[in-house]
């Protein structure tokens, strides 16, 4: 994301709504969380969100769009000024159930649970409201002067509470995703259910692991651009493509696992279309590389758009 006011915010519900995502499992675990898990997460919850995040918006967004023409007293900002003001509250009755919890006051657990859940609820609840609603009315009606106005105010709310506020409550959340655990959304749909989703993709998929080896195409069960069969699985790139362009393949490889390219793209005609492959490196979250993805797209069609549509055809 660029770092502009929206992108900033945008970022500080991504980064929160995994924290939330993460804790949810020891929240509700039959053991309950582990106190200093607990006793984190509220530091995360009271003093980055509540005290840092949302006085971004309460000191520097929102007064700005108001003088704008947004009015406060209707309408979505004064529903997100409710809203805060009710998480405000959540955290209230949080504080004395999580110092309890972390002397080792187990007795108060399911009261914390509730709570925890009903803070959670809510704050998701409005990421979205502010997100597709509130942030894209702000926009239409701000100029880039405001825009660069509260980018700046975004940084004086968290320089006032400490020299590296965004980067130290980013490691703290870090800190609680890793230990709650979180998977990739992906793990949030049956198996079944992702291979059918990749093969209704436009685009046909292949992956090569670190070792260059082939271990996934798309689009098995239908007409494919490049022909293959599950022969390929298992077997080394490199043998996969003509001897001629091997040379090329190797080095969009070792550029990749250098960490020299992000992205290599090849464009070429088969027949009357117009085919884009494209390859780019696979890492995992702290930047080691796991393989090579190809998208393959016929765009012969895209690149005949011409005006606009915007409506459904009749079927």
């Amino acid at each position: 994301m660029s770092e502009n006011w929206q992108s900033l915010l945008m970022l500080d519900h991504e980064t929160t709504e995994k924290v939330f995502a993460a804790m949810e499992k020891p929240f509700t675990s039959p053991a309950g969380p582990a106190p200093a898990l607990v006793a984190k997460f509220f530091d995360y919850a009271n003093n980055y969100v509540d005290r840092c995040h949302n006085q971004k918006e309460e000191q520097h967004l929102f007064p700005l769009i108001e003088q704008r023409g947004i009015p406060r007293q209707s309408g979505p900002l004064s529903v997100m000024l409710q809203e805060h003001e009710a998480a405000r509250g959540l955290l209230s009755r949080l504080g004395p159930m999580v110092k309890a919890y972390a002397a080792g006051d187990a007795s108060g657990l399911v009261a914390l649970r509730a709570t925890f859940g009903e803070y959670v609820a809510l704050c998701k609840d409005h990421y979205w409201k502010e997100n597709d609603v509130l942030f894209p009315m702000a926009a239409r009606v701000m100029s880039e002067a405001d825009g660069a106005a509260v980018v700046r105010g975004i940084g004086q709310v968290e320089a006032a509470l400490g020299a590296n506020t965004r980067a130290d409550y980013y490691r703290l959340a870090a800190e609680l995703i890793q230990a709650g655990g979180l998977k990739d959304l992906s793990f949030g749909v049956e198996r079944d259910v992702l291979a059918a989703i990749l093969n209704t993709l436009p685009v046909e998929l292949s992956f090569v692991d670190e070792d260059d080896t082939v271990r996934y195409f798309s689009h098995e069960q239908g007409e494919k651009i490049f022909p293959r069969t599950r022969g390929v699985i298992g077997t080394k790139v490199q043998n996969c493509h003509p001897q001629k362009s091997v040379h090329v393949v190797n080095q969009i490889l070792a550029d990749f696992k250098a960490g020299k390219r992000e992205a290599a793209e090849f464009w070429i005609d088969m027949g009357s279309r117009k085919l884009h492959i494209r390859y780019w490196p696979v890492r995992d979250p702290g930047g080691r590389y796991l393989g090579c993805l190809e998208t393959v797209q016929d765009v012969t069609s895209i690149r005949a758009l011409t005006g606009q549509k915007r409506l459904l055809d009749q079927g």
